[in-house]
């Protein structure tokens, strides 16, 4: 065994991002060359960075070559608590791993999965007027139904061909604000979905379409805000609308299958699932049209798992990808090895010194994503770059979070 590929160092790292940070884990290995991958613990997942923590002195001295054995001696000392922020940790490491072995080897990490079977990948606009009401950071800021109609018109200015947005309310002056009871916003345990809400969303989606024009692919996503019966009051509101697909989480395979059943439109679901076996019974009920798997989350090399046994199911798979440039690329191998994919997630609104933390970003030509043939994920944080930013505060982030309503 090659001493250079035997791991000496595992370090974290975190930056800020306005509102959330961004989380990096760093795995060296005795020649000096550096895998990286992208984590989160904003967003319902406190604790995956002291996971990490706890499990990494048994990285040290082992090959990164061997990322499947690291993989599952992990998971054999975390197996009473897997899944959840544990199986958030695993999947962290298991791309830090893939990143160094694929630099060890010269080759990009496509090359791991497979080989690419594409090398450009469409992409749509995610959170879609979501960040640019949430935070003075995104430009320009919205407030109102003039902001939506202008980044509608923006998107497809800027060669996008496919959007997605979330649910929104406006007051009798069309100012906006965001409805997300399955978020705590608003706090609303029975996360009913009354009649203003959804024509309220009919609404926001006809003056997109308006705006955006009728070539553009429109995509919705419900999140965790509704019961099944609010989900179909949604469903039955906008069955005659042009949408790509309603996006939405649940935690019932039979219920998603129901809900599926009454839509005119694709239903995607999954994003929060880890692991095999959490998918399997959404494959096995028939319940969705796309698996949106979460490769930061699962792991690169788990997710191909996924979208293997989704691809037996007849079912296409998208990323779950909301984080930084890190994990977009991260992603991006993974979209460009897997054959059944449908379409990839990306935000393009960004804080202004997000490309200073990257040694590269990714490029994007005509609504594509144009995939790198750089060793290992094709980009790396800058060490340097990440001090400028400081991690902002939980508390700070809450409470920008509820100072702007959304």
């Amino acid at each position: 065994m090659s001493k250079n590929a035997i791991i000496r160092e595992v370090k974290t790292f975190s930056c800020s991002n306005s509102w959330r940070n961004y989380y990096f884990l760093k795995i060296t290995t005795e020649d000096g060359i550096s895998g990286w991958s992208e984590f989160d613990q904003n967003f319902g997942s406190p604790g995956v960075e002291a996971a990490i923590h706890q499990i990494q002195h048994r990285l040290i001295g082992q090959s990164v070559m061997n990322h499947e054995h690291i993989r599952e001696d992990l998971r054999n000392v975390t197996r009473p608590g897997s899944g959840g922020v544990v199986g958030q940790a695993l999947g962290a490491i298991e791309n830090a791993l893939l990143d160094a072995k694929a630099k060890t080897m010269g080759v990009p990490c496509y090359t791991l999965l497979g080989g690419k079977v594409r090398d450009r990948i469409r992409v749509y606009w995610s959170h879609c007027v979501s960040y640019r009401a949430r935070t003075e950071h995104f430009s320009p800021p919205i407030f109102d139904l003039d902001g939506v109609r202008q980044i509608a018109r923006d998107v497809g200015a800027q060669g996008f061909t496919g959007l997605k947005t979330n649910i929104f309310n406006y007051d009798e002056n069309d100012r906006i604000s965001a409805w997300a009871p399955g978020f705590g916003r608003p706090f609303e345990a029975g996360r009913n979905v009354e009649r203003r809400t959804r024509q309220n969303l009919r609404r926001h989606l006809e003056v997109i379409r308006e705006e955006a024009g009728p070539d553009m692919d429109i995509l919705v996503d419900l999140n965790f805000n509704a019961r099944t019966e609010g989900y179909l009051e949604i469903v039955r509101e906008i069955n005659d609308l042009d949408i790509f697909w309603v996006e939405l989480d649940t935690l019932d395979p039979e219920a998603l299958a129901l809900i599926r059943s009454k839509s005119n439109h694709p239903i995607a679901s999954c994003e929060t699932l880890i692991g095999l076996q959490q998918f399997l019974p959404f494959f096995r009920a028939q319940s969705i049209d796309v698996a949106i798997v979460d490769t930061p989350w699962n792991g690169v090399w788990q997710s191909m798992k996924i979208a293997a046994a989704a691809e037996a199911y007849e079912t296409n798979v998208a990323c779950h990808n909301f984080y930084g440039h890190l994990c977009t690329m991260m992603n991006a191998h993974f979209c460009a090895a897997v054959p059944n994919l449908r379409i990839m997630e990306t935000d393009i609104d960004r804080v202004s010194w997000d490309h200073e933390l990257f040694t590269h970003v990714p490029e994007f030509v005509d609504g594509h994503l144009v995939i790198p043939d750089r060793p290992g994920w094709g980009t790396d944080p800058i060490e340097e770059a990440l001090v400028k930013h400081p991690p902002v505060q939980a508390g700070f982030i809450n409470n920008a979070v509820a100072r702007l309503g959304v």
